[in-house]
């Protein structure tokens, strides 16, 4: 069975583009167009891992991470940062809630890849 992964994004392009990249890789996709969206698809469903943007309306990429970290099926899920922000500052903001990984955009979609298949296979 495909592993599935949830990327929570408000730009479309941005979705499109990471959800393109793992689809063709094989894996299952859902999109979320901001951290509230994301965090309602979360409780819904059951991802393998998740995608975040940090800057977003309605909910924050940390707020989304403390918020699935709180609920006993994401506790160990990865939870991967793939934002604009790249400061020591706010990858130590992400760590403190909970990602277990961060990635700058643009993206490169091999290493997205090899991310992803290095944190769930």
């Amino acid at each position: 069975m495909a592993k599935t992964i949830l990327t929570v994004d408000d730009s479309a392009s941005i979705r499109q583009m990471v959800s393109y990249t793992l689809k063709d890789a094989g894996y299952t996709v859902t999109e979320a167009v901001d951290g509230q969206d994301g965090l309602d698809k979360a409780r819904a469903g059951r991802f393998d891992l998740v995608f975040t943007d940090q800057n977003m309306p309605r909910m924050d990429g940390l707020a989304l991470i403390k918020q699935l970290r709180a609920l006993p099926q994401y506790q160990s899920v990865p939870i991967l940062m793939l934002t604009t922000e790249s400061s020591d500052t706010m990858k130590n903001q992400g760590r403190a809630a909970g990602a277990t990984g961060w990635l700058v955009k643009p993206f490169d979609p091999q290493k997205l890849l090899d991310v992803v298949r290095k944190v769930i296979g």
